[in-house]
């Protein structure tokens, strides 16, 4: 159980949460959603004590398991040993107890070394190393890359042991922030079976939708500046609490009809006959004040790709016995295959496959070792990439607006603020330097200039990492609806449901094209 008593967090001139008090209880798994800057990461620092409240205090259980964020802190730590630090009295312990051996053996130090066995065996660190080896292959890190420090194994595969290290030892309490950004399907499969036999309280943040509906059973929404809980998962939350603000708005509008009606009877006999009457009026009208229903924070962006000026020809990519390497080790094997016009394609494969190289080949960034990429009749390519540094200089004193204006030869003013206003920067948010500007904001701004440029051809790697669930929903629309062909890569079932029609599976033995779309590839993979 996790226990927040009076918390207050202002940043600034902002408040993000005010005279908070609420309880994770013991057994439920807490999905704690709100838009990106809503201050999620931010309640998790609180209650970890990595970061100050304004103001009230926290009660946690005795051990809490939290995933963070600086794999440079581990960097020269054996990756098993990393996993078990996460059991801090088993570890210190396990350290006491090695130092003690090497030192010469007193009756004192006999007895310690006792105390130390019974802590040891407290914290079941008999078995601490096939425990960790348990949950690091369940991350897909081999019994290799255990064995080896954490900076000698790749960055993706280092997170995914500070991960582990969260999970290890059965702790309380859980905080997950964002525990699937760099899990491939397969992972994040393993980890919603992991959660669902946790028994202790967990609280996750993450912009997987998919995961959230499968893990868990409650929500904890922070929005008007509070946390409100919704019994059930993601979806159940979202009905919930749209119908209850539709009801509220709905009672207001009634009030005020109500009230106008009584106040042209004030007017009309206020000075007449009818004093009992009017009086009555008056006081109804004062019961009758409609509530005062505070904004909202949930906002998602209105994201419509244009139809093509220039429709491509039906071959928009034909591929033959495609080959790429590195460093003389190939990414994957030679594959040969055709994208046709209007296709809605979703890219997947664990980490190192090779997704990212075959989207940087089709988007005209990388040349091929072998084979080759012919682009069809008027093929014309908009690329997100999955570092969007690749496009956004962001050592640069240019704003949002200035950014989006340079996309295209002739763009008129009201044309770029109309499309910066559907990506969420309304008033001056336009004119926000894009060095400055967040994960969330920066993937908006790049998704804006897809939308003014209008190509008929979608490249995307991984576009939902920064956006919230409500933008993730935004872009799933957006490219069903979208006329022209998209081939994206990305983890998250809901976007890839939300629009692919196909699969490319960047599986062990090679890649895959299968016609159909993606709960339908896994259960023929199964």
């Amino acid at each position: 159980m996790i226990t927040l008593n009076k918390i207050s967090k202002r940043v600034g001139g902002r408040t993000l949460f005010e005279d908070v008090t609420f309880t994770f209880n013991t057994g439920c798994r807490y999905g704690l959603t709100g838009p990106n800057g809503s201050g999620k990461s931010t309640l998790l620092k609180i209650v970890m004590g990595t970061e100050p409240s304004t103001s009230g205090s926290v009660t946690l259980p005795k051990r809490v398991g939290f995933l963070k964020q600086r794999i440079e802190d581990f960097r020269d730590c054996k990756v098993l040993d990393t996993v078990i630090m996460g059991n801090s009295r088993l570890w210190n312990a396990l350290l006491e107890r090695e130092k003690l051996y090497e030192g010469e053996m007193t009756d004192a130090v006999g007895i310690r070394l006792g105390e130390l066995e019974e802590i040891v065996a407290e914290e079941n660190g008999y078995t601490a190393e096939s425990d960790a080896q348990v949950l690091l292959s369940g991350m897909g890190i081999t019994e290799e890359q255990q064995e080896k420090k954490m900076a000698e194994i790749p960055t993706d595969r280092q997170f995914r042991v500070l991960l582990c290290q969260a999970l290890f030892g059965n702790p309380d309490a859980l905080l997950l922030d964002e525990p699937t950004n760099h899990l491939d399907l397969e992972s994040i499969s393993w980890l919603e079976t992991f959660l669902h036999s946790y028994q202790g309280t967990l609280v996750v943040v993450s912009h997987d939708r998919h995961f959230l509906n499968a893990v868990c059973n409650n929500i904890a929404d922070i929005d008007y500046e509070t946390i409100i809980t919704y019994p059930g998962n993601y979806d159940a939350m979202l009905v919930t609490k749209t119908s209850v603000r539709a009801r509220a708005e709905d009672e207001n509008k009634a009030k005020e009809k109500k009230i106008s009606q009584l106040k042209e009877f004030v007017a009309k006999f206020g000075a007449g006959t009818r004093a009992s009457q009017v009086q009555s009026r008056i006081r109804e009208i004062d019961r009758l004040q409609p509530l005062e229903l505070k904004k909202s924070n949930i906002q998602r962006p209105y994201i419509r790709f244009q139809n093509p000026e220039k429709p491509s020809g039906h071959v928009v990519f034909k591929v033959d016995r495609l080959t790429k390497a590195y460093d003389g080790h190939p990414v994957f094997k030679p594959f040969s295959c055709e994208i046709h016009k209007g296709d809605k394609i979703a890219i997947i494969g664990n980490n190192g496959r090779g997704k990212t190289t075959f989207l940087k080949l089709l988007a005209g960034k990388l040349q091929p070792d072998g084979g080759s990429i012919t682009l069809g009749h008027q093929t014309d390519v908009g690329y997100f990439p999955q570092n969007h540094g690749e496009v956004i200089n962001k050592h640069t004193a240019h704003t949002a607006f200035d950014w989006l204006k340079e996309r295209k030869e002739i763009v008129f003013d009201q044309d770029a603020r109309g499309i910066l206003g559907k990506m969420l920067f309304s008033g001056d948010d336009a004119f926000k330097e894009v060095r400055t500007l967040s994960g969330g904001e920066t993937a908006r701004l790049i998704i804006g200039g897809l939308v003014l440029t209008a190509p008929n051809t979608l490249i995307l790697d991984e576009p939902n990492n920064h956006l919230d669930l409500e933008a993730v929903s935004a872009l799933a629309w957006g490219l069903d609806e979208f006329k022209g062909t998209v081939v994206v890569a990305t983890h998250d079932r809901e976007l890839i449901n939300g629009f692919a029609k196909k699969i490319i599976a960047f599986e062990e033995d090679g890649v895959h094209f299968f016609q159909g779309p993606l709960e339908e590839y896994l259960s023929r993979k199964s």
